[in-house]
């Protein structure tokens, strides 16, 4: 839509977008598939999204607890102590991205979209998963 801008974060990784979307393929959908931090998140909070944002000390201990629940204490170690180069929120989505990857492999993963009325011009399901 024209006139309408793009988030940061966005814009930061559309290189990224582009190198995933010239290697993916109808056949390696069930390898390489879309999540979203903040949708599993919610997920975790029995469907309940976030209140505050992730870069403000509500949000990031809102999203502590939500994660302390699926994975134990020893998760505020982990965010408390980035690797170099990573931020906070930066960790606690990787964490919450671990927690949907682990429901991918069981099976128990939920599917938003992909419908097989719901696929892109080159033939990919248009689905997220958490």
């Amino acid at each position: 839509v024209w006139g309408k801008g793009v988030s940061k974060q966005l814009y930061n990784i559309v290189g990224k977008i582009r190198e995933v979307d010239a290697v993916q393929s109808p056949r390696l959908e069930q390898q390489l598939f879309e999540a979203c931090p903040e949708l599993s998140l919610a997920v975790m909070a029995s469907g309940t999204p976030m209140r505050y944002n992730k870069q403000t000390l509500e949000g990031r201990a809102e999203r502590l607890a939500v994660l302390r629940e699926a994975f134990g204490p020893t998760v505020t170690t982990a965010v408390d102590r980035p690797p170099a180069g990573a931020a906070r929120d930066d960790v606690i989505d990787a964490i919450a991205m671990a927690w949907t990857a682990r429901r991918y492999v069981a099976g128990t993963c939920l599917r938003l979209g992909g419908e097989q009325t719901e696929l892109d011009e080159t033939g990919l399901r248009m689905e997220v998963i958490a």
